[in-house]
């Protein structure tokens, strides 16, 4: 008579987190303002303003855009508040920097809204590999949002977690 295979991690107290199950769906723009700039350096108002009144901003509708400068021109913070103003009747979020910024901002906003209780006195695995962006900076924010009620964190997969915290 065999042995009935008895699966351990699903019959324990064992909250596995995978950050890849809350990345936000979505199209990310990375959007460049040097195309509005004199020779791509010299930003003139008028002619600033006139590219962003004619634009068309219903492209954006939905989507996450990371606005920024491709060249060392010296951007006034007032053009990327203008753009903004656009956008922000569009796009679902707006932020100024790269895309890495941009999935921190949505990452942060995300784990600064999850309920605490399912970590409570438990020990858990924050899972390592994704096949969606996740930032780095994801993992730092989430550590620090349930550390101060998990029994203990570790990192990776159930079968070869790497400890990084346990409740004294």
């Amino acid at each position: 008579m065999a042995d009935e295979i008895v699966n351990r991690v699903a019959n324990s107290k064992l909250v596995t987190f995978d950050l890849e199950d809350y990345y936000v769906e979505g199209k990310r723009v990375l959007f460049d303002i040097s195309d509005w700039l004199f020779e791509g350096l010299l930003l003139k108002e008028k002619d600033f303003r006139e590219h962003v009144k004619n634009h068309d901003w219903s492209q954006y509708d939905g989507t996450y855009v990371a606005l920024y400068c491709a060249t060392d021109a010296i951007i006034p913070s007032w053009a990327y508040l203008l753009v903004s103003t656009e956008l922000n009747q569009f796009a679902k979020k707006v932020v100024i920097g790269n895309l890495e910024l941009l999935e921190t901002v949505l990452f942060s906003e995300i784990i600064n809204t999850l309920p605490l209780d399912i970590f409570q006195d438990k020990p858990v695995i924050i899972k390592g590999c994704s096949n969606k962006p996740i930032p780095e900076s994801a993992y730092p924010l989430l550590i620090s949002k349930i550390q101060p009620v998990a029994k203990s964190i570790m990192y990776g997969e159930a079968c070869s977690t790497v400890p990084l915290f346990r409740k004294k």
